[in-house]
């Protein structure tokens, strides 16, 4: 099964987001240089509520789990696929 990979893709609501599987599985890489104080650690958690309230699953790995532990985020990121975490589900109604 072949499932579309994006970067750096534009969410209503939201702003950009690093990866986009699929239409529902975001993918957030953070590095230290961007996500080092406690306002950008919060904004971050704010960002992830409303992705999961549009009905999108969220994985965030930091740039050394990307870099130093790869197979550690490609198992994460391959289960998701596989539990179809990619297929956006619809936001529960108001």
């Amino acid at each position: 099964m072949k499932v579309e990979l994006r970067q750096q893709v534009r969410l209503r609501g939201i702003g950009r987001v690093d990866f986009l599987i699929g239409d529902g599985l975001v993918i957030e890489a953070d590095g230290a240089e961007f996500h080092t104080s406690r306002k950008d650690f919060e904004e971050d958690r704010r960002r992830d509520a409303l992705l999961s309230a549009q009905g999108y699953r969220v994985l965030r790995f930091s740039y050394n789990q990307i870099v130093s532990r790869w197979p550690e985020v490609e198992a994460a990121i391959r289960a998701a696929v596989a539990r179809g975490d990619h297929l956006r589900a619809a936001p529960l109604p108001k």
